[in-house]
């Protein structure tokens, strides 16, 4: 927060930074979940907490046994799993999600506890698409509405579907990917929330309201409700949203949007980040005015949640639920029990290229950070990695007397930069600096890879132009995930620095 007193208090936006898209939110009482789209990374769909919407604290992840989430080698970057819808019923939370991956499809997860553990899935074959919700009626009915827009009735117990899914609405005739609907009974109406446009730049979000959980549907007069599409907001594409009403009544939107920088066409690192915006209601419509970096706190107690580490000395027996794994994790590559206090990851594959590289990272959350571990290479080689997919890493690895960077881009793998270091182990380092605009071909940010000396100073290996890390450029659904990686044989980390900007 930018101040202590109330009136002059802003809230930065987004409140969940980082790859964290798709949000889709859930009020027990006094508390507040959000589920967001995990993709090919394993513990999959992050599950968080808050108690005022402003302050978030990953508690969990839904997904994370093989049991519930299956992603094979053959499953690309941005597949697995996808936009999640998250509620609340009868007592239990209720998670639907798809895994587009093979033998994923639409699943059904249930729990007590948000945090875990969830249920084994239901499989839902009757389902088709993506992006799912779930919604009742007062009789009991449940409701399946997919991206089309379609919907079908299904008993979320067995995964049974009564009758073929049926047409439901779309915003405008022809309009680009009609999808991630949210259907709720508010007040006189059942409100059916839409994005479209694709979740690029024309992301918008749209909406219509009838009688019935099915329709007809009448359309917004003022559709879409919001878009900064074509506009020079710093924060685009937003959509996929989802309602809900705060402590004191008023309603409230999550959605994702990016925060694009450089020149243009402007490259977003972190992916598609969540956001909170304000809803007014004018003749029983939403209405969302837009989406502000810095957001005038809510009228309500702000209640801030535990500070999560940026430090990770690997002392608690498992690793903490922000670290994710490139597809799965299993136990004979990934451990914190062969060496106390460290974590000890061995090889399979060639490194950052192979799609069942041994990796554990975390999303890189802000513009500007710093990263720093320490490894013993002494029985292997691996390192600090940035990652967007397997055609798309920075990398500085050791191992053999030996630190290197090396570049993936498209086909092109390049040794930017070596240098010898002595036996034993050694602090590696990146950091990532966001540029000033100095013309329309202006990179995002410079990534910077480094050893950190004896006398605790930074040397400096190679600068690299981060736009070759964006999504504009590799495309797909994801953002930066920063971690650990082994490349040939076992190496151990000891620890593991983030270094979020100074406030």
């Amino acid at each position: 927060m930018a101040s202590d007193q109330r009136g002059d208090v802003v809230v930065a936006n987004p409140v969940i930074p980082g790859f964290h898209p798709d949000p889709s939110v859930c009020r027990v009482g006094a508390d507040y979940y959000v589920v967001c789209s995990s993709f090919e990374y394993f513990p999959g769909v992050p599950v968080f907490h808050s108690r005022d919407l402003v302050h978030w604290t990953q508690i969990g992840n839904a997904l994370d046994r093989p049991g519930q989430l299956r992603l094979t080698a053959g499953t690309p970057s941005s597949g697995g799993v996808y936009a999640p819808t998250l509620r609340h019923h009868d007592g239990r939370f209720w998670l639907i999600v798809t895994n587009v991956a093979e033998g994923g499809g639409n699943m059904l997860f249930t729990a007590t506890d948000p945090a875990g553990p969830w249920s084994d899935p239901v499989r839902l074959p009757g389902v088709p698409g993506i992006d799912p919700d779930l919604a009742w009626d007062e009789d009991g009915t449940c409701w399946c509405t997919v991206a089309g827009v379609s919907q079908v009735r299904i008993d979320p117990y067995t995964g049974e579907t009564f009758g073929p899914p049926r047409a439901l609405w779309s915003a405008n005739p022809g309009a680009k990917a009609p999808e991630a609907p949210h259907l709720y009974r508010i007040g006189d109406y059942w409100y059916l929330l839409i994005a479209e446009g694709g979740t690029e730049r024309c992301h918008g979000v749209s909406v219509a309201r009838g009688r019935t959980p099915n329709g007809p549907f009448e359309p917004c007069p003022d559709n879409p409700v919001l878009t900064h599409r074509g506009t020079d907001h710093p924060v685009q594409n937003t959509g996929h949203a989802d309602l809900v009403q705060g402590p004191d009544g008023s309603w409230w939107m999550l959605l994702l949007g990016v925060r694009a920088g450089g020149g243009t066409p402007g490259w977003h690192v972190l992916g598609r980040e969540t956001f909170l915006a304000p809803v007014r209601w004018v003749d029983d419509w939403p209405v969302v005015d837009e989406v502000p970096l810095g957001l005038p706190a809510p009228a309500w107690p702000l209640v801030p949640g535990p500070v999560e580490a940026v430090r990770d000395d690997f002392d608690l027996g498992e690793l903490r639920p922000q670290w994710i794994s490139v597809r799965d994790r299993p136990p004979a590559h990934c451990t914190l029990k062969e060496r106390s206090g460290w974590l000890t990851l061995s090889a399979r594959g060639d490194g950052l290229d192979e799609p069942d590289v041994v990796f554990a990272g975390r999303r890189q959350q802000h513009p500007a950070c710093a990263a720093r571990t320490l490894i013993d290479p002494a029985e292997g080689r691996g390192g600090l990695a940035v990652r967007l997919d397997e055609e798309h890493h920075y990398e500085i690895e050791a191992g053999e007397g030996e630190v290197r960077v090396l570049s993936r881009i498209g086909p092109l793998r390049v040794v930017v930069a070596s240098r010898s270091v002595p036996a034993g182990p050694v602090v590696l380092g990146v950091r990532v600096e966001e540029s000033a605009p100095r013309g329309p071909r202006t990179g995002p940010d410079t990534v910077t890879f480094g050893v950190e000396e004896p006398d605790g100073s930074f040397t400096a290996l190679a600068s690299l132009d981060g736009r070759y890390l964006s999504t504009e450029v590799a495309g797909g659904f994801t953002g930066r995930v920063i971690g650990l990686y082994a490349a040939a044989g076992t190496v151990h980390f000891d620890w593991f620095d983030y270094e979020p900007p100074a406030p």
